[in-house]
């Protein structure tokens, strides 16, 4: 099965030093991939690793410090170790010498804060076994499965693979739906692709290149045109598009370029829908209209980029909207995952970008404060349609999978 990077699970791997975190990882795949030594601590940093796993197929293992570590400088391992947990579809506690208690329990705590389901390895059972009264105390603290495993001596290997296959979300497996739902074979799908100072020289946006792959994979064909040229398409070539996307920017020029006949949406809008919380987006969207003198609103962009004077997220996106409300407001932008210092509360909105450089679950996890203090969270596109009057327009697209 050909998997993307959003549907091949990632698979944390934590515990603490010299519980042979390093050596299972080299277990599951059948080679020495991971550094191992008796010496404790040898990971320091999460190391991420693409693998094969036999039963499950390619997944992304990441190899984290341990959670016992000492010191300043064991205190920041700790604490990236846990940032992973933003990241991983499933972890793997490994305990050994049946050792299970406070930095074990406190562990299963975040895994549950995160959403994350696990299981629970008791490594180097060649050396000690698990006994009866390590299982009893875990089966008090987790209904999570638990394994005795030796990986040197790769002692059920194929029950802990069992375990993790069972533990991983089905949703991981499943490829979710970018434009297959809304085009088919012959359908042409108009792309309206801005060239201006934030488009990479030489070459397309990662979006525009999600859509145009898309697009081939159903059989439909792709017309790819900047804006200057779809007022001259729509009155020459007589073509109706099935579906019409554009860049979010440029709503305003495009909104009475594209007849009302065309479904229209944006590249934004459309990784809204395939990779963050659509469903809250549309509800949050509208609190842009009620925005007051001194509300703070908070920018997340999901990667790191070269600022200019066109920035969306930096820019243009606060200009747009301090104009549309006509009010004194106060924005916060977050960069890449960098750590947001305020709390959700401080918020009344958040404005996420389309997350086009990381996971379902890193952006799901990035959104997660924010929704269980229930502020409102919007989306790039469906923001500057807000503010352009074409959200009903440019969502409706996708409200009809939903309906």
């Amino acid at each position: 099965m050909n998997r993307t990077r959003d549907n091949k699970p990632h698979i944390g791997i934590f515990g603490r030093r010299n519980t042979g975190k390093s050596s299972f990882i080299n277990a599951l795949v059948g080679q020495e991939i991971a550094i191992v030594s008796e010496q404790a601590g040898t990971t320091t940093d999460p190391v991420k690793k693409s693998i094969e796993i036999f039963g499950i197929g390619p997944a992304i293992v990441v190899d984290t410090a341990g959670i016992d570590d000492v010191g300043e400088l064991g205190e920041k391992r700790i604490e990236k170790s846990l940032q992973v947990l933003k990241t991983v579809d499933c972890a793997v506690l490994m305990i050994s010498e049946n050792t299970f208690e406070g930095f074990e329990e406190d562990l299963i705590k975040t895994f549950d804060n995160f959403e994350v389901p696990y299981i629970l390895v008791h490594n180097k059972s060649d050396e000690q076994p698990l006994e009866d009264k390590t299982r009893i105390r875990v089966e008090t603290i987790t209904k999570a499965e638990l394994t005795d495993f030796s990986a040197r001596e790769k002692h059920n290997l194929e029950k802990v693979i069992a375990s993790l296959k069972n533990t991983i979300p089905e949703s991981v497996f499943q490829k979710p739906k970018l434009l297959g739902d809304l085009i088919g074979k012959g359908d042409y799908v108009l792309l309206i692709t801005p060239i201006d100072n934030e488009a990479p020289d030489g070459r397309m946006i990662l979006p525009q290149v999600m859509a145009i792959r898309d697009v081939l994979d159903n059989d439909a064909i792709n017309i790819v045109l900047k804006e200057d040229q779809v007022e001259n398409f729509f009155k020459t070539s007589g073509i109706k598009p099935k579906l019409a996307i554009t860049d979010s920017q440029v709503f305003g020029k495009m909104k009475d370029i594209v007849p009302a006949f065309v479904p229209f949406t944006s590249f934004s809008i459309m990784l809204a829908r395939f990779r963050g919380d659509f469903e809250a987006y549309l509800k949050g969207t509208p609190k842009i209209g009620e925005l007051q003198d001194g509300d703070r609103v908070l920018i997340l962009e999901s990667c790191t980029h070269q600022v200019n004077c066109d920035d969306i997220g930096r820019y243009k996106l606060p200009k747009w909207i301090s104009e549309y409300t006509g009010k004194k407001i106060d924005f916060d932008i977050v960069a890449g995952l960098d750590k947001i210092t305020r709390d959700p509360e401080d918020y009344k909105l958040l404005i996420q970008c389309g997350g086009c450089m990381v996971t379902r679950k890193q952006l799901w996890s990035r959104l997660k404060p924010a929704k269980d203090a229930e502020i409102a969270i919007s989306n790039y596109g469906m923001a500057i349609a807000w503010v352009n009057g074409m959200f009903d327009r440019v969502t409706e697209p996708f409200r009809k999978v939903y309906a």
